[in-house]
């Protein structure tokens, strides 16, 4: 038996891979095998490999199975740009059917836990009217959503969660991350995403001086997931 998870965010640069990285970690140390896929990711950097991003390799580096970075970032792109944009740059199409087969190999691998993180947030653009969301749809996953947390989030996250369920997917839990340390009445809006978003929290992720994978997993509760397989 296996599980996966589709995660996403309420907006970019609000901590989606610490999150990920940090779930994988908290799995590994439960003894569970971790798998993930990061689909698509521009902002990535030349190397004599080829094309690497950060979040990839982030991702890679909390994977129990034996998997080439290939298999985890399919599509990479160098500017640092929305990922519809890099695409067509680069003269490559990007839907669902060029993201699928990739992830559903990784499904495949039927790890304990899979992550597969998207870019950006719900609606992230892909070729034509097509968005992200449509490939977790189109894979089938339930959605861990990360909540940057900082002034609007509310917002963000409210209606993150109402497009993801309107979508006809599960919303399994949430993870609230504090992206600006100076936001005022911290604990009272923490409260209000508790009482708003229809999903258990899965952790409060404070600013951390060093957010690597084993002091964020401090701070998630892998067991709201029930994979005790």
């Amino acid at each position: 038996m296996s599980a996966a998870f589709f995660v996403t965010g309420t907006d970019t640069e609000i901590g989606k891979t610490t999150i990920a990285a940090g779930l994988l970690h908290a799995a590994r140390l439960a003894g569970l095998s971790t798998a993930a896929a990061k689909p698509v990711a521009s902002g990535c950097v030349r190397t004599a490999d080829g094309l690497r991003n950060d979040d990839a390799l982030a991702l890679l580096g909390e994977c129990t199975l034996a998997l080439r970075y290939e298999e985890v970032n399919p599509l990479a792109f160098e500017p640092a740009i929305a990922p519809h944009l890099a695409a067509r740059e680069a003269g490559v199409l990007l839907d669902v059917a060029a993201l699928h087969g990739p992830v559903q190999a990784i499904l495949g691998k039927h790890a304990d836990l899979t992550l597969v993180e998207g870019a950006g947030g719900w609606r992230v653009p892909l070729a034509g009217q097509a968005t992200l969301s449509d490939l977790a749809i189109a894979l089938q996953l339930p959605v861990i959503l990360v909540v940057g947390v900082r002034l609007g989030c509310i917002n963000q996250a409210v209606l993150t969660a109402e497009a993801i369920i309107r979508d006809g997917l599960p919303l399994a839990g949430w993870v609230a991350n504090l992206v600006d340390p100076h936001t005022s009445r911290l604990h009272d809006n923490l409260a209000t995403l508790a009482e708003r978003l229809p999903a258990p929290c899965l952790g409060y992720v404070p600013r951390l001086e060093q957010a690597t994978p084993a002091a964020v997993s401090d701070y998630l509760n892998l067991d709201i997931l029930d994979l005790a397989l």
